[in-house]
């Protein structure tokens, strides 16, 4: 429900803020497999490994990065499921929001809300992570309402995903995991690429992205990242417009000493209504707009700064230090047609809506790592306190607009601005003290860890009508705590188990019952093996898992005076059971893949009455992936050239937790062709044509989430024309 959907974003304050901290990194290079122009690939960073989660890759595999340990680690070592999307997968794929990054992971659940631009809202094994679970190099991105930042993919190097509860290393986090959005870094070499792209619903785009060392002999490093994008939707009034700028500057005295500095502004525009009509006395999605297009707008600001700060004090003890300021502001109108007039059944009786949101958060993040030996045990043991400061407020008005007229859906409707009548200013504090050891003996790695958590947070809220205000404090803490143990064989097989634990305090009320959100806990047990086949670049993994949740939020239906709504309400307990399967692979024939299978069975086992033992609405149990990509050999006929397809299935699901209602399943495919000119002629080396195709045969079927009904988003094609040098 869109303008339910919406409602709920600014209603909950499930985004409660964490601490992480990300690890600095070395130089490294990474190399494609023969056959394709090492010109494309983009993973040749100024460090390796680790600073913000940093993937160590080779094409589509990634084998190690920051973030399932907070120091760099291979993955075959950490004792949890971790998946990564590298550089070259974003180059192939060519994805144009998060969700389309993000579609070829095992147990992520993305569309579950239908074509809608405005929020990246996604699930990991049956929990929703958009609030608790997104973060950007190795720090969480804070939510609250519909403060959720949203991300630029063409500024990403990569996205390392961390399933299951995390809190031990990373603070207040999820049932479900984390997905680390890794920005682009200083490389070592000069870097230079511009691009031009065209694709469906008007969509033109131009982007560029610099890098390199400032002076020959160093010690400075740059990158400069930008695109600006106009574009149309499949929906009427919803744009998809974006001018996007990152700078980052990295400085190196020495071989001890690194600082890096990332930032970035964004501004979008889209709308603030995306509804497809949904009649619910019928139970079908229609084609018509439900928004009024005169009155559907939605504008936001944001901007970050940030620094990795890296000094190796002797042989034993690095530390280091990591900090970000954001801040993001939102100004939208909406509208949104919910039922059919009583005298008229052609007219659609609507309701709207205006609001303005700000936030703002600070975090730093201290460290202290120790490599040191007790005997025959080798230890890296890592210490660290950190700090965050979130801040939102939210002003928010409600009212009508004229009827939809369904004999002219399109027509905009002349509405009065509607004023404010309620504000909510809600500040929360953030404390971590947390220490971990990875404990090394022969081919074991034992992973223990431990975190505890104090959390303070007030909220005032005010009619503005009246002025009257309500306060509400809280206090929540948490230890939260990960044990895993891994063996790694002598071929390369590595099985691991692990017991794991999550703490989320929630912000804000309960409409239902007026009382604030108690902390959402998780606890998850999990077993499976990697194989990392020696003398091939392929990964193999496999993981069973099951992980309780006490005191999550969801998502209700209620019917208020200006429609029905979402709203979230807090209660009984989840259980989600599963299976993952994943391979991934860059061979020396040119042939690079993605597969996953995924089982999930999520279960609501405390609720209300009528819940008990259903499935989890809209978590599908069976999902599988598969995605390749083939460049010719360099001596073919075709030589230059290089195709790629995939296909995304969806098992069926419930439409909502009272189960009464499925969304059918189905399957999605994408496609891929590119050219290199240099096959043709070596001085067109660098320049490359290519042409990206979602959802290629246009399935828009009806998705249900929560009771409200929605519509899969359509084909897009996208044509792009790069230069590299």
């Amino acid at each position: 429900m869109h303008h339910s959907r919406r409602t709920a974003f600014r209603l909950a304050l499930a985004g409660t803020t964490a601490l992480t901290l990300a690890t600095a990194a070395h130089s490294q290079e990474q190399q494609r497999p023969a056959g394709v122009d090492d010109a494309f690939v983009l993973e040749k960073l100024f460090f390796s490994g680790g600073s913000g989660g940093v993937i160590d890759a080779e094409g589509y595999v990634g084998k190690g990065s920051a973030t399932g340990a907070k120091i760099d680690t291979p993955f075959i070592e950490t004792p949890q499921s971790i998946s990564s999307v590298t550089q070259q997968q974003l180059e192939d794929r060519n994805p144009q929001s998060l969700l389309d990054t993000l579609a070829y992971t095992p147990g992520t659940r993305v569309g579950a809300f239908g074509f809608d631009p405005r929020f990246d809202s996604f699930t990991v094994r049956g929990f929703d992570v958009s609030y608790t679970g997104v973060f950007r190099d190795n720090l969480l991105q804070p939510g609250a309402g519909s403060s959720l930042f949203k991300t630029e993919p063409y500024g990403l190097e990569g996205v390392s995903i961390l399933r299951g509860p995390s809190s031990a290393l990373y603070g207040a986090s999820g049932a479900g995991g984390l997905y680390n959005l890794i920005s682009k870094r200083p490389t070592e070499e000069t870097l230079r690429e511009v691009q031009l792209q065209y694709g469906s619903h008007n969509r033109y785009q131009g982007q560029f992205d610099l890098s390199g060392p400032v002076m020959d002999d160093g010690p400075f490093y740059y990158r400069l990242t930008g695109l600006f994008r106009d574009s149309d939707t499949e929906q009427v009034a919803v744009p998809d417009d974006r001018a996007y700028i990152a700078p980052a500057l990295t400085w190196k005295p020495d071989e001890d000493t690194r600082l890096t500095i990332l930032g970035e502004y964004s501004r979008t525009e889209t709308g603030g209504t995306a509804a497809y009509y949904y009649d619910q006395a019928t139970g079908e999605v229609t084609d018509i707009f439900a928004g009024n297009p005169a009155f559907n707008e939605s504008v936001q600001n944001q901007a970050r700064i940030g620094y990795e700060f890296e000094h190796r004090l002797n042989d034993t003890f690095v530390f280091r230090q990591n900090a970000r300021a954001s801040t993001l502001n939102i100004d939208a109108d909406w509208a949104f047609a919910y039922q059919a007039n009583e005298d008229d059944p052609l007219l659609l009786d609507s309701s709207a809506g205006t609001f303005d949101e700000r936030l703002t958060a600070y975090t730093i993040d201290n460290q202290l790592e120790a490599k040191f030996d007790t005997a025959a045990l080798q230890h890296t043991l890592l210490a660290g306190v950190d700090f965050t400061k979130v801040d939102w407020r939210s002003l928010n008005g409600y009212g009508t607009t004229p009827p939809l007229d369904t004999r002219n859906p399109t027509a905009g409707r002349p509405t009065a601005p509607i004023p404010f009548q309620t504000e909510t200013v809600q500040d929360q504090f953030l404390t971590g003290l947390y220490m971990q050891d990875q404990i090394r003996y022969g081919a074991w790695t034992l992973t223990l860890g431990g975190r505890q958590d104090w959390v303070s947070t007030g909220t005032d809220n005010t009619d503005l009508a009246t002025g009257s205000v309500t306060n509400i404090d809280q206090q929540d803490k948490a230890f939260s705590w990960r044990t895993g143990v891994a063996y790694e064989t002598a071929w390369g097989m590595t099985p691991y188990a692990s017991y794991s634990t999550a703490f989320s305090p929630n912000a804000g009320v309960n409409q239902e019952t007026g009382d604030p959100f108690k902390p959402t806990e998780s606890v998850q047990q999990e077993v499976g093996v990697k194989y990392l086949l020696p003398d091939t670049n392929l990964l193999l993994t496999a993981a069973l898992f099951n992980i309780d949740q006490e005191n999550g939020l969801y998502y209700e239906v209620f019917d208020l005076p200006s429609g029905p709504t979402n709203i979230q309400v807090q209660r009984g307990k989840l259980r989600s059971r599963g299976m993952e399967l994943e391979a991934t692979a860059s061979l020396d024939n040119g042939l690079s893949l993605l597969a996953s299978y995924t089982y999930t069975e999520a279960k609501i086992v405390e609720g209300p009455e009528e819940t008990i033992g259903n499935y989890v609405s809209s978590v599908p149990r069976h999902m599988a992936s598969l995605w390749a990509h083939y460049d010719m050999p360099e001596d073919s006929t075709f030589d230059g050239l290089g195709v790629g397809a995939g296909v995304r299935f969806v098992g069926s699901s419930f439409g909502s937790d009272l189960n009464t209602t499925k969304n059918s399943a189905r399957a999605l495919v994408d496609a891929a062709i590119d050219f290199d000119f240099a096959a043709i002629d070596k001085e067109l080396k660098g320049l490359k044509l290519q042409i990206n195709a979602t959802n290629l045969f246009d399935r828009r079927e009806a998705v249900c989430s929560a009771g409200f009904c929605y519509r899969d988003q359509g084909r897009t094609i996208i044509g792009s024309l790069k230069h590299s040098w």
